[in-house]
């Protein structure tokens, strides 16, 4: 009978046409499916048998289906995030939003802190991670990410700080109750709708929270406008963009009335823009 060793290595020579990190997927599968930390798996099941849900488990690999959603969840900033196909899966690429926010209010802790298109809340809580003394509001047009925003404040003992609220900013009106904030983030979005997709990301995460016309502005365009009623004195809105869109988001902010940079992430590649 097969050991979980042997079903590990098979289970990456089958990843290795869908993931770049085939023995680490296989791995993180074979724990889930044990219902152990990958860590527990490496010191303690190498020699027992696989268990029998493993088989369903790869399956949903190979057919492009992301890690996160298979486990559930998705670790962000420090934070343990729930996900499902309802929200977008949080990458580094945010974590470094989060980051330019930390350096650029050093000395300056926000009181109210705002995430548009909050989806599984990740800036917003780990924003609130980061000041303690902080309140933040989350807007999200979808009830079933905003269902999931919710459980994850609660998750992280951020619940009493964070508020989950239904807004669409496609529509008229959506700002109304907002009042003014010291730090607004975003990451709405930015992808072009004819862009090329990996098959993990274009057939499993919602599309809604992902395209945004023919150039990737469609929601900055909807956005930015609304930013100087919402910040308060000295204070700063940061939009996650595409590594190919910083100077017309500048060009926009500029077009309303506010002074732009853009900010890179640790690659080097344009990642957010702040907005004063």
């Amino acid at each position: 009978m097969p050991d979980v060793r042997s079903a590990l290595r098979d289970a990456a020579a089958r990843l290795a046409a869908t993931s770049d990190t085939a023995r680490l997927d296989a791995e993180l599968l074979m724990a889930h499916a044990l219902g152990v930390s990958r860590t527990e798996l490496l010191l303690r099941h190498l020699h027992c048998g696989p268990p029998a849900n493993f088989t369903s488990i790869l399956d949903r690999r190979l057919r492009h289906e992301p890690i996160a959603y298979i486990l559930g969840t998705q670790p962000f900033h420090g934070l343990e995030l729930e996900v499902s196909p309802a929200v977008l899966i949080p990458r580094g690429d945010s974590e470094a939003v989060v980051e330019v926010a930390r350096l650029l209010r050093e000395g300056r802790p926000p009181a109210r802190i705002l995430d548009l298109g909050t989806g599984s809340g990740a800036l917003l809580l780990a924003a609130l991670s980061l000041w303690p003394e902080a309140q933040g509001i989350g807007v999200e047009r979808s009830a079933a990410a905003r269902e999931i925003a919710a459980r994850n404040a609660a998750r992280n003992d951020l619940a009493g700080r964070a508020q989950i609220v239904a807004g669409d900013w496609t529509q008229p009106g959506w700002t109304a109750g907002l009042d003014r904030f010291d730090l607004v983030l975003a990451n709405p979005p930015y992808v072009e709708t004819d862009a090329e997709l990996e098959p993990s990301v274009r057939d499993h995460e919602p599309a809604e929270a992902l395209f945004a016309g023919p150039l990737g502005l469609d929601d900055y365009r909807l956005l930015i406008p609304a930013l100087p009623g919402m910040l308060a004195p000295g204070g700063t809105a940061l939009f996650e963009i595409g590594a190919t869109q910083g100077e017309a988001v500048a060009a926009l902010a500029h077009d309303a009335g506010l002074t732009a940079t853009v900010h890179p992430d640790l690659a080097g590649r344009p990642r957010c823009v702040e907005m004063t």
